[in-house]
């Protein structure tokens, strides 16, 4: 198997926000607050030290749900400001009001942001068709590109094949963050369609990449980024036996960032790195001692070092 067989072709030409990207966490100071030193900080380790192609602001590992506006807006600002020149900025802009979507979206596009992650509304369960006139509504609303996060267990509801193939018309709507967890469903539409599908489970991405994934928009990344850039890298050399052997390596934390909610155990993580990360804020609630001794047996699990 070669580089340049056409699959591998086609992955490359439509990779629209690099291979790897990382739900970046929101720092905050002892107190709660915006820690915008410390957000200019992470992102330019994610960055240059573990290979990010672009950053994911404002989802849900960043705590979106408890930040303001207000505080999206100028951490956008201050993170395009810090690695702009060398990432892209994705704003995660997805609420279950379609007003407020595009308010977030306008909001981003005058921060500088790059593109937009939009989730599917959450909670009051729109139709398939009102999920189309959400999606379209936001993508008209700038000239960003769209990346549609597909995460029907928390969401509620997932966005049907039918459904994507639909949005994939509209020029902006560009890529999918696949956290659905099924891969006959994302088969379906990468062969129907031009859309870049990212995967959203850090533990699925080297199955999702056999069938059309272009990358990752992970968790664990914050850790393990450059690992699996590696591993992404060799799987499209056509080298699935190192890109097996790194995932087996990392599948310890690619499934242990989550036992519990991933913002917590990631937060837990880069504190005892010496890198800017804070409390949660509620109703998240910071590890317990339990639950960091367990974060730090699957690092060592993963060959990485978590210090004590």
């Amino acid at each position: 198997m070669t580089h340049d067989h056409p699959v591998a072709a086609d992955r490359a030409v439509s990779r629209p926000f690099g291979r790897l990207l990382t739900a970046m966490v929101t720092p905050f100071a002892a107190d709660g607050s915006l820690d915008l030193d410390g957000a200019v900080r992470l992102a330019n380790h994610l960055v240059d030290e573990q290979g990010n192609d672009a950053l994911v602001l404002n989802g849900t590992t960043g705590e979106s749900p408890t930040t303001t506006d207000a505080e999206k807006e100028r951490l956008i600002r201050a993170v395009v400001e810090a690695v702009g020149d060398r990432a892209k900025v994705v704003a995660g802009v997805g609420t279950n009001d379609t007003r407020h979507t595009i308010e977030l979206a306008e909001a981003a596009e005058k921060a500088g942001a790059h593109g937009l992650l939009v989730v599917t509304p959450y909670y009051n369960k729109p139709p398939q068709s009102g999920l189309i006139r959400h999606f379209t509504a936001v993508a008209d609303a700038t000239g960003l590109p769209v990346m549609l996060y597909d995460i029907p267990h928390r969401s509620g509801v997932p966005i049907a094949t039918e459904t994507m193939v639909r949005l994939a018309e509209h020029s902006r709507i560009v890529a999918v963050k696949d956290a659905k967890g099924d891969l006959t469903a994302s088969s379906w539409v990468t062969s129907r369609t031009e859309l870049a599908y990212y995967s959203g489970e850090d533990s699925l991405t080297l199955s999702a990449l056999a069938v059309g994934c272009v990358g990752l928009v992970g968790t664990s990344t914050h850790f393990t980024g450059a690992l699996v850039a590696r591993m992404i890298e060799a799987y499209e050399a056509g080298d699935p036996g190192t890109a097996l052997a790194l995932h087996r390596r990392l599948l310890p934390l690619f499934t242990g960032i989550f036992r519990t909610q991933g913002t917590i155990l990631v937060k837990a993580g880069l504190a005892a790195k010496g890198l800017p990360a804070g409390p949660v804020r509620s109703p998240l609630v910071d590890a317990t001692d339990d639950e960091i001794a367990q974060l730090r047996a699957d690092c060592a699990a993963a060959g990485l070092e978590l210090p004590e």
